[in-house]
């Protein structure tokens, strides 16, 4: 059976789970705009219809939202927090995370191990992955680029958009050409020196997603290093764009669910990230979004599989640079990345 959005609030009515009487509320944090509204279709209203219990959404980036938690650490507002950042490492090193119980969370058992790799250390579980490859215009381009090292092929500099690294997408895209250019986490001088060429030949640097939209609709772009999310985002404004991933690796952004410490509604919000990493709120959100499912179990309609980074074979290629070092780095590599656009 094909599990779409218009299935699942029939499907958790009839009683997916219960929860007790005297925990009916739960506050959680959402990123706004289109996400926001199928976070509701996919995963909220589902499931106040099934518990009665009220979710209070607050609409908080990661950056934002993890602020939010160290400044109330005494006096945790949030329940359930969100984050696509990897700020859930930090989170639980620093204590503000509790560990989820499996007991309490089924679902997770069915969820691939590459999502759950923190659950021990307090971090919680990936329910949705936003790949990052390369978005092509297949009307424009000569042939179907196959691997990252096509970003550096001259012929297609002048229409290569770029994304600053302000932004998430943009970071990892960075970082994915620092590598096939032979740096590290530790040394991002090739990259920045290949971003450098690349915008010497005609490359140029956005700042925001659609801005992407923009450079394809109207001013020629025919590949970009993005996410395979907003591909689809291109896709239904009309555009005859792809996504593939490279053949050196499919680096990806991992969109987390987590129990905040210090809370007492620990079962009802469980339940809660129970219901994201179902199969069916799963295939909501890829039917919505694009984004590539962690449940084993999610069962996709063709077209929606075909634009996603879907299966176990698919998800093998799936890499995470080190949330960590990113954030440690951040500041000077903004700062280095500033300096290289510049000239």
């Amino acid at each position: 059976m094909i599990i779409t959005s218009r299935s699942l609030l029939g499907s958790v009515a009839i009683g997916l789970f219960t929860v007790p009487a005297m925990a009916q509320e739960i506050t959680i944090n959402s990123f706004g705009g289109a996400y926001e509204e199928a976070h509701r279709a996919c995963v909220i209203d589902p499931f106040e219809a099934a518990t009665g219990a009220k979710v209070n959404i607050v609409t908080a980036y990661s950056a934002d939202a993890f602020a939010q938690i160290r400044a109330q650490k005494d006096a945790p507002q949030f329940d359930v927090i969100h984050f696509s950042g990897g700020q859930e490492i930090v989170g639980a090193s620093e204590g503000l995370l509790q560990p989820i119980d499996p007991e309490l969370v089924p679902n997770l058992a069915d969820v691939y191990d590459f999502a759950k790799t923190g659950i021990a250390n307090g971090e919680g579980p990936a329910y949705q992955i936003a790949a990052v490859g390369l978005v092509y215009a297949a009307d424009k381009m000569p042939e179907a680029p196959t691997k990252w090292a096509d970003l550096l092929n001259p012929e297609y500099s002048d229409r290569l958009v770029l994304t600053d690294i302000s932004n998430g997408y943009g970071m990892i895209g960075m970082l994915m050409l620092n590598q096939i250019s032979g740096g590290t986490l530790e040394n991002i001088q090739p990259g920045l020196d290949a971003v450098a060429k690349l915008l010497e030949q005609g490359a140029i640097v956005v700042s925001k997603s659609p801005e992407i939209q923009q450079e394809f609709a109207q001013n020629d772009a025919w590949i970009a290093p993005y996410a395979s999310d907003y591909a689809y985002t291109l896709q239904a404004a009309g555009l005859d764009v792809k996504f593939v991933q490279g053949e050196e690796g499919t680096p990806a952004s991992f969109i987390t669910a987590n129990l905040v410490a210090g809370r007492d509604n620990v079962e009802l919000a469980s339940k809660f990230i129970d219901m994201e990493l179902s199969p069916e709120a799963q295939a909501c959100f890829s039917e919505a979004l694009r984004y590539t499912p962690t449940n084993a179990k999610t069962v996709l309609a063709d077209d929606v599989a075909a634009s996603v980074v879907y299966g176990p074979d698919a998800t093998a290629g799936l890499m995470r640079f080190d949330p960590v070092a990113i954030e440690a780095n951040r500041s000077a590599w903004v700062e280095a990345w500033g300096k290289t656009i510049a000239r």
